[in-house]
This record gives structure tokens, sequence and C-alpha cells, in this order.
């Protein structure tokens, strides 16, 4: 397809579909961001749809929408605001006209904009009809009327099935606005709908209805054109954090030369990484779906004694009910990958939505001194390398490991580039095969607590090796033999041990890294997870302006990695960014005795780059 009209370049663009849930919106925003990624722009994405499997049709908190930024050149976030507003219907335009500068492109369906519709949130008057608009750019179309008149000649479809695809049609139409191929699109529709030739017929249709409407209609006077972003030669793929977690944790077992079993409960927005290692089974990947959470973590232990890595995925609320096991696999030193999909709390909370507040529960969340490392992914595609980190740690160290996540980086997605597996890390797990001491008579014997030197990691013995009986079980071990034990100065030496083995972790962990171009920044942004792309751009920005700032994010929260305390004295002003109230602020100033600002948000949403800049810049402003 090739258009006529005036093309004009853009460095980037923002868009924003809107509509009720049941209009598709995902489904469109994902298509546009393959035929994006095609092209060789870089992007970043974010969904945002209501926990409701049907919320009320036309209300306010049926609302779904899926944000995409793509660019010439690298960013790092979905964008504060979008260029250009898809709204579906009254409800898509009232809950995102607020984030919708002035003077961006709206374009609505008007066939929704009915006196009920309107009634249903709250608007007096049909804002395309009075001057509530007036600085918006608006293109006011009658789309489902169009889908419907464009299948007319359809007559195995009913109408509702007709109208279902004007999401088909509001793609085709931004893809003539924005010059994107829609060869994907039309590839996977076959997919999709192969078995229904007549629904396949009708989508692909409305998909082209859109395109030729834009070609067509003088109402769109000018298309877009966004070129390729420059990136080193390899094989690229779009990725989200859920589907890069699945993939790291496959090639961290293959690297490490043990099966992955995987116990787990459906819970949003971790569910997805279920759904993706139940079809790797070629690759020895076992995936049991439990009654219940417990019954999960239970499960992912029992294949870790059994010598395989054992992994559980939950959010928060499963992360609660987890903790006496993650306890025993503490207790047990098993290696084992718990992953907290984080969302927002307490309880229940904000299923869809995302948050950071899990910090504090993934390490002290547990009875008894029970330490865990914990490892936090700060992109998408870092959510890949993340998992094969959090299975060295664990396989090496003998330990139960958090991986945090959370739900801004597990449903976003941005390009990834495909890594060879000879250039992974080699976790070549040594079992143990034979007795590794002598009994009082001389006779071979086996000490399960017998520790590595180096990383004060106890055997992992597989069930059913000869000689190598041990016992197993949560009451405290005698160091050593593995014998209950009640004396408490062994308990004492217990503890101290398995703390002291967590903190071997930061031995073998990178150092922290600080971006300071200068050298003579006085002002220090720290984040850790998903706030890595709008503190970068924060930071990016306020350079751009001729501020001097640094930014550094950890991986590593626990324990801390080394240079950290040097690069918290180094400079006058910290600033933390969360989207909790302050949780990684407080364990740095307990443990560093150095005061940190803590720049908190708890929306559900990421940060703005606008709003962190905006503080960075006051805080140079504090220490001129």
């Amino acid at each position: 397809m090739s258009s006529t009209k005036t093309v004009e370049s853009r460095d980037r663009v923002i868009i924003r579909f809107a509509g009720d849930s049941g209009d598709g919106m995902q489904l469109t925003g994902d298509r546009f961001t393959a035929d994006s990624a095609l092209l060789g722009n870089d992007l970043s994405t974010l969904p945002n749809f209501p926990a409701e499997i049907r919320a009320p049709q036309g209300t306010l908190p049926g609302v779904s929408s899926f944000q995409l930024h793509f660019a010439d050149h690298d960013i790092l976030t979905p964008g504060d605001a979008p260029d250009v507003l898809v709204a579906m219907n009254p409800a898509a335009l009232k809950a995102n006209l607020a984030d919708t500068p002035r003077g961006a492109t709206i374009i609505v369906d008007t066939d929704e904009f009915t006196a009920r519709n309107l009634k249903k949130v709250g608007y007096a008057d049909n804002p395309l009809h009075d001057e509530s608009l007036e600085s918006w750019h608006v293109h006011a179309l009658p789309l489902t009327s169009i889908t419907v008149e464009a299948l007319a000649d359809f007559e195995g479809l009913s109408r509702k099935e007709k109208e279902r695809a004007k999401n088909m049609f509001a793609l085709g139409l931004l893809s003539w606005m924005y010059s994107r191929p829609t060869t994907s699109t039309e590839e996977f529709l076959a997919a999709k709908f192969g078995a229904k030739p007549e629904v396949l017929a009708g989508n692909l249709a409305a998909l082209k209805a859109g395109w030729a409407y834009g070609e067509t209609t003088e109402d769109f006077a000018v298309s877009y054109q966004v070129d390729a972003a420059p990136t080193p030669p390899g094989t690229y793929r779009n990725i989200t954090g859920n589907t890069a977690l699945s993939l790291g944790f496959v090639a961290a077992a293959h690297r490490a030369g043990r099966p992955l079993v995987l116990g787990s409960y459906p819970i949003t927005p971790a569910s997805d990484i279920l759904h993706a290692l139940s079809s790797q089974k070629r690759h020895g990947v076992t995936t049991i779906q439990a009654e219940d959470e417990i019954a999960g973590v239970g499960i992912a232990l029992g294949a870790a004694y059994g010598g395989a890595i054992g992994l559980t995925t939950t959010s928060g609320p499963g992360v609660a009910l987890k903790a006496e096991t993650i306890g025993l696999a503490v207790s047990l030193e098993l290696p084992l990958v718990i992953v907290d999909v984080q969302r927002g709390g307490p309880s229940t909370g904000l299923p869809t939505k995302t948050e950071q507040s899990d910090l504090l529960q993934a390490i002290h969340g547990r009875n008894g001194e029970s330490p865990v490392p914990v490892i936090a992914p700060q992109t998408p595609a870092d959510c890949f390398d993340a998992a094969i980190e959090a299975v060295r740690v664990a396989t090496t160290y003998r330990t139960p490991v958090i991986l945090l996540s959370d739900g801004y980086l597990a449903n976003g997605s941005e390009p990834w580039q495909v890594p060879d597996v000879a250039d992974l890390p080699d976790l070549t797990v040594e079992l143990a095969t034979e007795p590794n001491a002598t009994d009082a008579k001389g006779e071979p014997d086996f000490l399960p607590y017998l520790r590595d030197p180096e990383t004060l990691a106890r055997p992992w013995a597989i069930p059913g090796t000869p000689g190598l009986e041990h016992r197993i079980g949560g009451i405290e071990k005698a160091d050593g033999t593995g014998h209950i034990s009640y004396d408490p100065d062994n308990h004492d030496h217990m503890v101290r041990l398995r703390q002291a083995k967590v903190d071997k972790v930061a031995e073998t962990a990178p150092e922290l890294s600080v971006d300071d171009p200068t050298g003579d920044a006085k002002v220090l942004v720290l984040g850790w997870g998903s706030t890595y792309g709008p503190c970068v751009a924060a930071v990016r920005r306020v350079r751009r302006a001729g501020g001097t700032v640094a930014h550094a994010h950890l991986r590593h929260l626990n324990p801390f990695p080394r240079g950290l305390g040097e690069a918290l004295r180094g400079y006058d002003r910290v600033i933390v960014p969360e989207m909790n109230l302050g949780q990684l602020a407080m364990l740095l100033r307990a443990q560093y005795l150095v005061d940190v600002r803590s720049h908190t948000a708890v929306r559900g949403l990421p940060f703005r780059t606008a709003d962190l800049a905006e503080v960075i810049t006051s805080a140079l402003e504090e220490v001129q």
C-alpha cells in the first residue's frame, strides 16, 4: 500500500488507543507495535486495562488503553502524553483527555457518542458539538458506521461481527497515517481466523478500508514517516517482560544442565509466565498449575530437592502465602527462584496496575532470620538477563532468590536482540555424587551441611544417590551433619552462616556503576527496577538543558552491590524515585547512615519523565 499525499518526517510519536474493554484496544496496539518493530523503530509500550473481566460497557471503569512510543532513536519510556489519542467512545475520551496535551490529535468514533453513553460518564453536553475540544485537532469519524458499510457485502457476518471489526479499521487508518506496513497484521489475522474464512475476510477488508479512508479522504491531508532507529546488527524481536523472563529461565536451566520445573498458581500480572513456559516442554521444562499459591511453591521446592531448577511465579498476595515455604527453602538451603510480578496493593489492590511496594516484603517478609537475595530487572528486555542472574545466584549459593518484576515490565514491550546461546554465562552445576567425609570408624560419610569455603553453599545431593542419604525438614540443623539441633550456640552459628552466605553474593555480583560523565555532579539519581526508563530519560532531559547530574541503578537489592556506600557519600543530594512510600530509601538510610531524598508516587502507573526532571532540576538549584 502506498500514499500519494504529503509525507512529513517525525523523530518520534506517541499514540494511545483507548476504548471499551471489548473494543480490542490491546490487540490493536499490539499489532501496531509489531508493525513498528518490523520497520526497525525503537519502541516502548504501556498496556493499561481494567481488572474486571467485563466492566459495564461504556463506563469509565471499563476503559482499556494501549500507549505506544516509537522513534528513530533510542527511547526508554512509553512517553508521558500521547500525540494522538484514538477514543472509541465518550468514556475513553473522558478518561484520557487530561493526559492529552493541547494541540494533539484526537480521533473519535462519533457513532458511540449517543445520549446514553454521554450520560454514563457524566457529559451533560456532547463535547464534539460544544467548544470544549477546540484546543485539540479533532477528527470526528463514524468509525462503526463506516466499518459496517465497508463490510456490506459480507452477508455471512452479523452486524455485531461487522461492528467488532472497527478496531481493524482504526488500525488501518493509523497505519496509513504513520506509514506502517500491514503485512504482519494480515499474516496474524490469517493465523488467528484461518478456520473462519468469513471473519478473516471481514477483518482484512476493514483493515484495508481504514488505510483507504486515510488515503482518499480530505480529512487527513498529511501522513507521517518515522525512520528506523540505528541498532547494532543482529536478530531482534519485540518482547514483553513476562516473555523475557520465561525465555531467560529456559536459557538458564539449559546453561546449568538441569531441568526446569515451574509450580505456579495463576495470578495477574504473572500468569503469562506460566502460559509461556507451558509451551517449552521440548526444552526440558515441566509446568504444573497448582491448586493454590502454597502448593505452587511446595512443588517448586520439591523439584529443587530433586535436582531441578525450582521456579514459582506470583504477585504480592501470593508471596505472602508462600512465605513459610520460602523460609523452609532458606533452612534447607536449596536453589529456588520466586518471581514476584508486583502490582498495586494491599490485599487484592490494583491487579492490573504496577507498583514497587513489595521490596520490604521480599527482604523481610518471613518469620525468623530468613535472608534471601533479591534481584530486580530494569526493562522488559532486561528481564531475560535478570532471570539468568537469579538462577546463577540460587544454584551457586544454594539459596532461594526473589526476583522483583512489576506490572509495567511484565506487560510492556521493547525490541530485544536475541543473544547467541554460546555467549550466555556457564551455569554448570556440580552435584554431590559421593561421600565427602569419614565417620568415627573411618567409613565414608556424607555431611549435607559441609560448606564450600568460597560461597558457603552446602552440597546439592539428589535423593537416591547411593551414600548421600541425609535428613531433610524445617527444624534447625546442626552445621555439618544436618542432624536436628536445639543447641543455642549452633542456632546462633547457623543464623549467622546463612546471613554470611547471602552477603557473599555481593562478591560475585557486579560492582555499582555510576553514570557521571563529567565526574563533578553534585546530585545522584538512584533507582531500582522499572524506574530505570523514566530515571534515565529524566537525567538525559536535564543534561540537555545544561544540568549536571549522575545516575545509578540497582539490580541487586539484597545484598546491595559493592561501592554503593561510597557512591551515596559522594554526592550532596541523592534522589531515590520509587513507586511506593520510600522502601528503598528506608533501607539505604538504615544501612549506610546517609540521608537520601525519597521521591514517591503510588498511582499504579510509571513515573512521568517530566515530573522526575522537575525534581532533579529543583535539587540542582539547591546545591548551586
